[in-house]
């Protein structure tokens, strides 16, 4: 029996390339995706709807919103201040794809770890 993955395979492998360098790194499924934690903190998740989701400062929020392919996570039909769904195509290149995960990395890094 082949095991289906709901979220796409390269993308991690590009983020793990990415975040290869940091400490404390985890990895944990929710969301139906891929999630990697910094010291117990959600950074940035690769979506099982595709995409990502990320993690940013909630006073910073409507800013990222005015990004290409950047839209508001949301969560029971609510947006939610300090995350960020970014398609797809948002995310082919490299280009496209490290400044999210920065940003994402260094929020979580900003915020005391869990413990």
């Amino acid at each position: 029996m082949i095991r289906r993955v709901a979220y796409d395979e390269d993308l991690v492998n590009r983020i793990r390339e990415l975040i290869a360098g940091e400490a404390a790194v985890t990895e944990q499924r929710m969301f139906g995706g891929l999630a990697f934690m910094l010291a117990g903190r959600l950074a940035i998740a690769v979506s099982g709807r595709g995409g990502l989701m990320v993690r940013v400062d909630p006073e910073a929020t409507d800013d990222f919103l005015a990004k290409p392919h950047a839209s508001p996570f949301e969560m029971r039909g609510r947006p939610v201040d300090g995350w960020l769904r970014v398609a797809a195509e948002g995310v082919r290149t490299k280009r496209q794809l490290e400044p999210w995960v920065r940003r994402g990395v260094a929020y979580a890094r900003s915020l005391p770890p869990k413990g």
